[in-house]
């Protein structure tokens, strides 16, 4: 797994990594991680059932994204790769330079590659004609694509120019175990005062309303600031709780002071992950006014946590949760501040049930099933599954399929067939993208001279527990002692 973006830093591309690859360990699957240094965090890390992360020390040069170098890490890149025995690369995020990096080295090298989208980009504004550029380059020549909605699915597939079939749609999940309402039978002795949502509010009760988000133009911060005195002014029995950091959290302590709200609204700052239950469960309402989202693992939580969900109705947001659980609006401050009274009022006359959504939500997402759909994928790629298996397609087509797309989704590794690929991407940018390629074989070409495979150490893995089942009697004796 290869991303920017990872732990300690929160959020949902770094749980979806972390998860995914636990899960892949327990069903029998070496899996590291490759990320850049964060602040005192370098070098080789152990995090919880071996999994081994790799923290190399690159300029990060926004939003926790390194300089793209293109080469630079390469070398690197290579020694961790044949270190640990690496088969499939699976790449991360559309903004993440070392994703990008690690997909062009790996199929370099011989290797197969999976890339995950996980934001979903426009098509008008420099930022994403140059991101999309970008993409079309690296997915030219990966060899499968997971996006986790079908609205992501839908956008990739039109930015990079993808064949549909090599695109497969794998959702985020939620560890509901680690998101469960106070009043959920697994807390009998929990001391924390009750969710009133479990019973009906009256009038004067207060409604908590709960914002977990980085504070940032897209996630709708601006509309946060302009709703929250409306909502504020119209119920006077509401308060709001938010965590988060990010620029946007300048504006909204200016608006606080400007209208006085800081006895009606708690700004906690940035939280750690582990922290997001507890925060969640002091709440009524979760209110996610993103302005553009692909899925939205925060909403699953939330609505674990037996929250009744505001969100705006944009990406693949409509996707993630069931109508009852939710009240949507449009991307407008006036339709935010309406759908938040319509969900206040539900909470009020108690035609929500939010004490069912915990066991709801562990029926519709486990990470259990992720890691199966995405193990499913890699034999795809890797040709344990036929092409028609895998892909779906008839046998009428397989000659078709064969002759434009090949084994796997892709044609080989021949750096020939590969230049083919990348000079179809553009009238300028395709050579552009053929020379990085070249570039890059030859550099792959010096380092195997350089410093042989046969130098390298090849690492241990980490020992896996052998848990031996006991004899009946003796586990009696045990739970009688």
């Amino acid at each position: 797994m290869v991303c920017d973006y990872f732990f300690p830093q929160p959020g949902g591309v770094e749980s979806h990594m972390y998860q995914l690859s636990t899960k892949l360990i327990d069903r029998g699957h070496k899996v590291i991680i490759i990320t850049h240094a964060y602040d005192e965090r370098t070098g080789i890390r152990y995090l919880t059932n071996g999994l081994k992360v790799y923290h190399v020390p690159f300029l990060v040069l926004y939003r926790a994204s390194t300089f793209p170098t293109v080469f630079s890490f390469f070398p690197m890149f290579r020694n961790i790769v044949i270190r640990e025995e690496i088969e499939i690369v699976h790449g991360h995020a559309s903004l993440s330079s070392l994703c990008h990096e690690a997909i062009l080295h790996a199929r370099t090298m011989g290797l197969r590659t999976v890339f995950t989208d996980h934001s979903l980009f426009g098509f008008a504004d420099a930022g994403s004609i140059l991101t999309n550029k970008l993409l079309k380059f690296t997915l030219s020549d990966v060899d499968h694509v997971v996006c986790v909605s079908h609205t992501c699915k839908e956008n990739t597939v039109l930015r990079a120019s993808l064949d549909p079939l090599m695109v497969s749609v794998i959702p985020n999940a939620v560890v509901a175990e680690n998101f469960r309402p106070i009043n959920h039978p697994s807390y009998p002795l929990e001391t924390l005062d009750k969710p009133m949502t479990q019973r009906a509010l009256g009038p004067h009760d207060t409604i908590t309303i709960v914002v977990i988000s980085r504070l940032f133009y897209n996630k709708g911060t601006d509309l946060l600031v302009a709703a929250i005195p409306r909502i504020l002014a119209a119920h006077p029995h509401v308060k709001f709780i938010i965590a988060g950091s990010g620029p946007k959290a300048i504006d909204l302590e200016q608006m606080l002071e400007r209208n006085v709200l800081q006895d009606r609204v708690a700004m906690l700052g940035p939280i750690r992950h582990e922290e997001v239950r507890d925060v969640m469960v002091r709440g009524h309402i979760y209110l996610h006014p993103s302005l553009t989202e692909a899925f939205g693992t925060v909403l699953v939580e939330a609505a674990s946590c037996g929250l009744y969900v505001v969100c705006t109705q944009v990406g693949g947001i409509p996707e993630v949760l069931p109508a009852h659980m939710t009240v949507f609006a449009k991307p407008e401050e006036d339709d935010l501040v309406a759908a938040t009274g319509r969900a206040i009022t539900k909470l009020r006359k108690n035609q929500v049930r939010t004490e069912d959504f915990h066991d709801q939500v562990k029926k519709m997402y486990s990470w259990t099933d992720v890691a199966a759909r995405t193990e499913r994928v890699y034999d795809g790629i890797s040709g344990v599954l036929s092409d028609a298996e895998f892909y779906g397609y008839d046998a009428a087509d397989a000659a078709s399929w064969s002759a434009t797309r090949g084994r796997a989704g892709v044609q080989s590794f021949a750096l020939i067939d590969r230049l083919k690929r990348y000079y179809g991407c553009g009238i300028w940018a395709g050579k552009l993208f053929c020379l990085c390629a070249v570039i890059d074989y030859i550099l792959f070409l010096l380092l195997e001279l350089w410093a042989p495979r046969d130098q390298i150490d090849i690492a241990r893995n980490w020992p896996k527990k052998i848990i031996q089942e006991q004899p009946a009697k003796e586990r009696m004796s045990r739970r009688d002692g």
